[in-house]
């Protein structure tokens, strides 16, 4: 079966995480992705090492690894105009340029949408950022915590009250966001550029993403400027649609219709005495006592584990969903049944398990195309496929405007 991208050519200047995943995704897909690095690396690389690993694979990148996967890796000095130039040979090829530069840093390395545009008049010029490339704060380094989480109001959103602690997201979640948003920019943008023969300009950034991801509360906060009331569990609107901890110590998560599911939860949880209680009686009583209800329902769970209690969910039709840890859901069948954790094989540690992309295809060859590139191990071959003769590679890697890592080395 053909991938969907297979004829398609990206050329990526980048670094970290939330780039680098959208050039993943389409590599993917398909798309022959050449990642530009610097000479001494994406800094990105060897940043992580679990020290949880066994020791005869704690060396490898896995966290690299899965932004960077079925990419090839071409190291340049783009300081040098001898750099910049070898970037523009390859641009001119290419169907798409991404990169996570700054507008001044695009315009220094000569990779900005006029100059890009100007070598390749048919190209998909794609930034991300962390705050957008206008505005007043468009020169402003952006990372998932800062910009996702903190100034996009996700944090303070998921505070118990206006004086609970700031919680801390997990690694790469606003990038990984962001580059699916990258990735539909990039999409719609080759569609446009194939139908009218010219050059389009896309971005998005971290701030933009985490403000649509909270549409649903922004369509009412953009419109009353009212801060938003953070919730604990003891003063949530309903209580089936809640969180409680089982027997077990593990949790379960209820989201249900206010008034059709109050009864049959109190069946379930042998509350009986409830139904027909007076300060229970509608949404407006059940809030008002909702400390009460959220330790009556906390001390029935307690009676059994979380597994137990979700076979008598789902036998009974409540809508329910188990708290999983990140161990629990690399062994979850249903992870399993969707190929979420597809299997690569390395030269340096054999089969490992990556991480899938949220998309499958039926009839299209989609998914990991191979592990992350060593730094620099495709410099020869993309710049021979270039045009470039030996002799003016040679000089390129003699001259330190590049590097060449055979694919016998190691980083």
């Amino acid at each position: 079966m053909a991938a969907p991208l297979d004829d398609v050519k990206v050329i990526e200047v980048d670094s970290w995480m939330a780039t680098p995943s959208a050039g993943a995704i389409l590599a993917d897909l398909g798309a022959d992705v050449i990642k530009v690095e610097p000479l001494d690396g994406d800094p990105m690389r060897g940043y992580s090492r679990p020290a949880k690993l066994p020791p005869e694979i704690k060396d490898y990148d896995f966290q690299f690894d899965v932004d960077n996967r079925g990419k090839r890796s071409i190291a340049v000095d783009l300081g040098s105009p001898q750099g910049q130039q070898v970037v523009h040979r390859l641009i001119a090829g290419a169907d798409v340029f991404m990169c996570n530069l700054l507008v001044h840093r695009q315009e220094r390395f000569g990779l900005d949408s006029a100059t890009v545009t100007a070598v390749n008049p048919r190209i998909v010029h794609a930034t991300l950022t962390g705050y957008g490339t206008s505005g007043p704060e468009a020169w402003r380094p952006g990372y998932d915590v800062t910009a996702f989480f903190g100034r996009s109001g996700i944090y303070d959103a998921m505070r118990e009250g206006p004086d609970g602690a700031v919680p801390m997201a997990r690694p790469a979640q606003g990038d990984h966001t962001t580059g699916l948003a990258l990735v539909g920019a990039v999409l719609a943008a080759l569609r446009l550029a194939e139908r009218t023969g010219e050059a389009q300009v896309v971005e998005t950034s971290l701030y933009e993403t985490a403000v649509w991801t909270q549409a649903s509360d922004y369509a009412i906060t953009a419109v009353d400027r009212a801060p938003l009331r953070q919730r604990a569990r003891e003063n949530m609107i309903v209580p089936t649609a809640n969180r409680y901890p089982c027997g077990d110590g593990k949790w379960v998560v209820l989201n249900m219709p206010a008034e059709s599911a109050w009864p049959l939860l109190c069946r379930v949880i042998e509350r009986l005495d409830w139904i027909d209680d007076e300060r229970f009686a509608d949404i407006r009583g059940r809030f008002a006592h909702m400390p009460e209800i959220v330790a009556g329902i906390d001390e029935a769970l307690a009676h059994r584990t979380r597994d137990e209690w979700g076979e008598i969910f789902d036998a009974e039709g409540i809508i329910w969903g188990p708290v999983l840890g990140l161990h629990e859901v690399a062994d979850d069948p249903q992870a399993e049944a969707l190929g979420l954790f597809p299997t690569l094989d390395s030269p340096d540690i054999g089969p490992y398990r990556s991480v899938g992309i949220p998309m499958r295809f039926a009839n299209a060859d989609v998914g990991p195309r191979g592990p992350s590139p060593r730094l620099g191990e495709g410099t020869r071959d993309i710049l021979t496929a270039a045009g470039l003769s030996e002799g003016e590679i040679d000089d390129l890697v003699a001259n330190r405007t590049v590097l060449d890592t055979p694919v016998s080395e190691s980083d």
